[in-house]
């Protein structure tokens, strides 16, 4: 099958702190489907700050400033998860960061989120009365929280309530850029991309 000519764009909040395999397997599948897939998925990061830092300490420079972002101009966001000490929930929390995940939800566009990115999903109000998961460990406070803003906790890995994805920790993140990346293309080149990723050695 050729190539489509039709490029889907994703948004990837990038809050300080966040969790870089949480942020990366958004950057690594829609890449893969770039290089290898029928559907070309382009990928843009942003967030607060000029710079961002991770969890563990390294640095990423968003590639579009949040001011110059819009819900219209894409059809996806993604947000991974990250660790309140690293600054976390002060950007994840940001008015301006639920404004713009209301807008993605507004518009029916789907939104991933990994492990406790489902927070600031729920914070903005868009997961009230809607299925949900986030991470357990070590006492399941994030799982209460979640539930405390509305969402109806499910004890699962993964989680899909129409346009929205969430999912319980960081050995998640590939499945919710696979599940993304099928939301916003199909089943057969997500497939391809797994097999040029190696996955099943296909």
């Amino acid at each position: 099958m050729l190539k489509s000519s039709i490029m889907k764009k994703v948004l990837l909040f990038l809050p300080g702190g966040f969790e870089e395999l949480e942020a990366t397997a958004f950057t690594d599948v829609m890449g893969w489907s770039r290089a290898h897939g029928t559907y070309p998925v382009a990928l843009h990061t942003t967030g607060l700050r000029d710079t961002v830092s991770s969890a563990w300490g390294s640095g990423m420079i968003p590639s579009i400033p949040f001011k110059d972002t819009d819900a219209s101009g894409y059809d996806a966001m993604a947000i991974p998860g990250g660790f309140e000490n690293a600054g976390y929930y002060e950007d994840a929390f940001d008015e301006r960061v639920l404004e713009i995940i209301r807008a993605f939800n507004d518009q029916h566009k789907p939104i991933a989120s990994v492990c406790v990115g489902a927070l600031p999903l729920a914070k903005a109000g868009v997961l009230v009365n809607r299925p949900a998961t986030t991470y357990a460990l070590p006492r399941g406070e994030r799982r209460k929280q979640l539930a405390d803003l509305g969402a109806i906790l499910k004890d699962q890995p993964l989680v899909t309530d129409r346009n929205i994805i969430t999912s319980d920790g960081p050995a998640t993140a590939l499945d919710v850029a696979f599940t993304l990346l099928e939301m916003l293309t199909d089943a057969g080149n997500v497939q391809k991309v797994k097999k040029y990723m190696r996955f099943g050695r296909g």
